[in-house]
């Protein structure tokens, strides 16, 4: 299997707090690799969310009884 080349570019601004915080978690875990991090750290919500969201042949409360 072929490397995807990552060819899109996505930019965002953060607040100084927004910024430390991120950059102390980075090397609490020394994670060098920031651009992986983020990529896996927003799809892997998507993900989560996406499969919250699937629908579903009964409902929450219905599975719960």
């Amino acid at each position: 299997m072929g490397t995807k080349h990552r060819n899109k570019k996505v930019v965002f601004t953060l607040s100084d707090e927004e910024y430390n915080l991120i950059q102390f978690y980075l090397k609490k875990y020394k994670i060098t690799n920031r651009s992986r991090w983020y990529r896996e750290t927003i799809i892997n919500h998507m993900l989560k969310n996406m499969d919250k969201d699937y629908p579903t042949l009964f409902e929450e409360n219905e599975m719960r009884r």
